[in-house]
Order: C-alpha cells, then structure tokens, then sequence
C-alpha cells in the first residue's frame, strides 16, 4: 500500500495510505476532487484534482467514486422562480388545517 502526502488545512502535511483516500470524478463534466480524513485533527478534506492528479492516485491504488448530475439538472425549468414573498405565504399556509386540500387543489395558470 503506497504512502501519500497530502496537506490538511489546519495541520499541514500528513502522510497518508491509498485506502484512506477517494477520487471522486464527475462523468458530466469530467472535473475530480479527492477527499481525505486528517490522521491528526479528524476532519474531512476536499481538494480539486487535475487529471495528472487522478492518474497518480488511481495508480497508487486510491478507489475511485463516478458520479453523474441528478436528471432533474436535465428538466426544462418553466414558470416564474419562487421568491421570499412565496415561501412566506407558502409557511403560512401550512399554518392552516387544511392547507393538503388547498395545495391539492391549486391549478397551474
């Protein structure tokens, strides 16, 4: 198992093993980052990651995670955006008992 250094925001370099680390690559875009547990203070570090970066990790046995973007990303967005005005109203309406029936009732202008 091959010896990483990495650097920890608060500790600064740490020696770490290829199983205490993760790739994590975007199929949609292609971008990575890499994570990582500081040994010293426990908290969890995120880093980009160039490809030259990946190539070293994923040959030093690091694991790699592939993700893609939800399909909702994907959806046509129509109508106008919610506002604050519209949350506010929106909590008030819950407020009422029978705010599911006014809800199931509401149709699309």
């Amino acid at each position: 198992m091959a010896l990483i250094r990495a650097t920890c925001s608060d500790c600064g370099d740490v020696e770490l093993r290829s199983r205490d680390l993760r790739v994590r690559t975007c199929d949609d875009t292609g971008e990575s980052t890499y994570l990582f547990r500081c040994p010293v203070c426990r908290m969890i570090e995120v880093r980009p990651a160039e490809e030259h970066v990946v190539d070293v990790l994923l040959a030093a046995g690091v694991d790699e995670h592939r993700w893609s973007y939800p399909a909702e990303m994907s959806e046509a967005r129509n109508g106008k955006q919610i506002d604050h005005d519209d949350v506010i109203d929106f909590h008030q309406l819950l407020s009422t008992p029978d705010w599911f029936q006014q809800l199931a009732t509401i149709t699309n202008p």
